[in-house]
């Protein structure tokens, strides 16, 4: 029996020449792995993580350590078991998620998706919306993605409302349930916040209905933040925007009333999906690795102490 196995995606399969002094086993889903599942000490499921990419781990016995390649932990944690380590992606979407979120900001606030679609239909569409400068945008998720989209935001004149779990006084930061009396003077809502019991559903019929006629709701976070009906809602009543990145359910079935509005821009969860996430994500892994094969305390440790 080896005394430690590395079980990475096939996208990372150039680790196994970094750190030749460990075992490195490539795999993909639906690739046998019943000869790897009882030496796993290290699992990395690849960076679209679905129920087939995680359910090997239920038959690793002697599973120590799972890295995650997302931010968000919220379809691991359920089944990692609680005497395992669980490492998630820190840093490695900040930037890209960021760029994505001003960016869905902006298009739909200056009205990109009406003017594209009076493009394809040959319609030159003058259509009057208001400037980004002088607005004020909630940022609902204060960590690293969070604060990256600050970051972007600044340039363009705007005034910034901060919520998340954990409030603080340097920057000033709110509790979430302190957002809801600020929300009637912001003109957007960018979600960056993990989904959690205390998130899921955050933005409901009450959070919306505080919003005033026009503001926008952009999520760069998870669908299931949103309550979906409610926000139709909204929508199919002119009263608000939306532009998402993540949807509940997702994918968005055909079909369904958020493709035919209007006023709602979708992008298909590729927040953090970028051409060079490749080479990051295995950097990431190698530093974790080594950190593993040393006996050295793990990064972005957020279940476990190894």
């Amino acid at each position: 029996m080896l005394s430690m196995l590395v079980l990475v995606p096939r996208a990372l399969g150039a680790l196994a020449e970094r750190v030749p002094q460990v075992p490195v086993r490539v795999w993909d889903p639906g690739d046998p792995l019943e000869d790897w599942l009882e030496d796993t000490t290290f699992f990395v499921p690849p960076y679209a993580v679905g129920a087939a990419a995680l359910e090997p781990i239920a038959r690793m016995p002697r599973l120590e350590v799972v890295q995650v390649l997302t931010a968000g932990i919220d379809r691991v944690r359920e089944v990692v078991p609680a005497h395992v380590t669980l490492c998630n992606a820190k840093g490695l979407h900040d930037d890209a998620t960021a760029e994505l979120a001003v960016a869905l900001l902006l298009a739909s606030v200056r009205g990109f998706g009406e003017f594209a679609s009076a493009q394809r239909e040959g319609r030159w569409h003058r259509l009057v919306r208001p400037s980004l400068a002088g607005s004020t945008v909630a940022i609902v998720g204060y960590g690293a993605i969070g604060q990256a989209i600050e970051r972007r935001l600044e340039p363009f004149g705007v005034s910034i409302v901060r919520a998340a779990r954990s409030p603080r006084l340097q920057p000033m930061v709110l509790a979430l349930d302190e957002l809801a009396e600020h929300l009637p003077s912001v003109d957007a809502v960018v979600l960056a916040v993990p989904l959690t019991d205390e998130t899921r559903h955050l933005v409901d019929a009450a959070f919306l209905a505080r919003l005033h006629d026009g503001a926008v709701v952009v999520n760069v976070a998870r669908g299931p933040i949103v309550d979906t009906d409610a926000l139709v809602a909204e929508l199919a009543s002119g009263r608000l925007r939306a532009a998402l990145d993540v949807t509940d359910p997702e994918p968005l079935p055909d079909h369904h009333p958020l493709w035919h509005l209007p006023n709602a821009l979708i992008t298909p969860h590729v927040g953090g999906d970028v051409a060079g996430l490749t080479p990051r994500a295995l950097a990431l892994v190698e530093r974790n690795v080594r950190r593993y094969a040393a006996g050295r305390s793990l990064l972005n440790v957020v279940q476990g102490s190894y």
